[in-house]
């Protein structure tokens, strides 16, 4: 058992753990809600209670109970949305066309995307009981149990990078091809329109990471948001029993996945243990290995680039938030501390980039 020190993950955790009443601006009406779904879910009878899960979802989560069984409803949130956001359809078709081979994710019961129900489009999925761990350290646990846990998540994810993607109709889920290079120009855009500081070493990165890219020599189903805290670990055994947040989910590069559950090892929790070995935690050595056993592959000689990228990513995802925050669109408290880890993104990146080469 490790010290019980609060740390930044238990706080986290408290935060996001369970559910409260459903906030005003997220209300809608329960009745015709349920009477949706006495239509349109198998084996539904009321009555019907709402709850609202805690936490920062960008789709608005509710637990709806029944005196037979609990459900989950996924909405996208009431107001002016992008276009191309909050797309609770695709999560419904990933888990949708996922559930039936076997690959862990809760059972889906229904889409609606008549917006006169509940004034927003949302679906209904079975709500599956275990754990969610919010810290990757797991302070809570013996070393064995944390060993099991780490290899159970490499497992689950090795099987979505394994599964056909076509065979069970997700052909037309993403663009195959190029993955790599779109999630850069994606990310260079979204630092430019966001840049509150000139940074060499992002600058350098813009130029080096488009002209050095690894080629995708795969298309998988990519949930591109995968760690322990996205997923329910069985209650007592570890033994991934849903993966969960299937926002970001798309056709991608299955090492784009693959490394960023890595840089837990990088610069995350997990860089910060000093012995993995005694805590219990797969090296990063013993988790590639792994992976690279189920999927096939020799090895994977290209993730310093994938760690440099990786770090390049973060730095656009913080500069876009401090962005927002500047330009009065976010009302982020954090926006300062998100600023000053930015140019420290970018100097990691670009170490990673000269250990890649450049």
């Amino acid at each position: 058992m490790a010290d019980d020190a609060p740390t930044d993950e238990q706080t986290r955790e408290a935060l996001n753990t369970g559910t409260k009443a459903v906030v005003e601006s997220h209300r809608f009406d329960e009745a015709a809600l349920a009477a949706w779904m006495g239509d349109h879910v198998e084996g539904f009878a009321g009555p019907l209670t709402v709850r609202q899960f805690k936490g920062g979802q960008s789709n608005p989560t509710y637990e709806l109970t029944t005196p037979r069984q609990k459900y989950v409803m996924r909405r996208k949130p009431p107001g002016k949305l992008l276009p191309s956001a909050h797309a609770v359809d695709r999560e419904f078709k990933v888990i949708s066309a996922l559930y039936p081979t076997g690959f862990p994710v809760p059972r889906p019961y229904g889409l609606c995307e008549d917006e006169a129900v509940i004034g927003t489009m949302f679906y209904i999925m079975d709500k599956v009981e275990g754990r969610v761990l919010w810290d990757q350290s797991l302070p809570a646990y013996a070393p064995s149990e944390r060993h099991a846990i780490h290899m159970a998540a490499v497992r689950t994810l090795a099987a979505l990078h394994n599964t056909d993607y076509q065979a069970v109709g997700l052909a037309d889920f993403g663009r195959p091809g190029n993955y790599m290079s779109r999630q850069i120009s994606r990310w260079t855009k979204q630092y430019k329109a966001s840049e509150t500081q000139h940074l060499e070493t992002i600058e350098r990165l813009i130029e080096w990471l488009p002209a050095t890219v690894p080629d995708d020599d795969q298309t998988t189903i990519v949930h591109a948001d995968y760690r322990l805290d996205n997923m329910i670990m069985h209650a007592t055994e570890p033994r991934v029993v849903a993966v969960l947040d299937w926002e970001l989910a798309t056709l991608g590069n299955p090492l784009a996945d693959f490394s960023y559950v890595l840089m837990q090892w990088v610069n995350g929790t997990i860089a910060t243990i000093p012995d993995l070995k005694s805590h219990g935690i797969p090296t990063m050595e013993e988790y590639v290995a792994e992976y690279c056993r189920l999927t096939g592959r020799a090895g994977l000689p290209e993730l310093n680039w994938y760690f440099a990228y990786n770090s390049f990513r973060l730095a656009g995802i913080l500069q876009g938030i401090v962005g927002r925050a500047r330009d009065g669109t976010a009302n982020s408290p954090q926006a300062a501390a998100m600023e000053a880890r930015v140019p420290l993104l970018g100097e990691t990146a670009w170490k990673f980039a000269k250990m890649a080469g450049a």
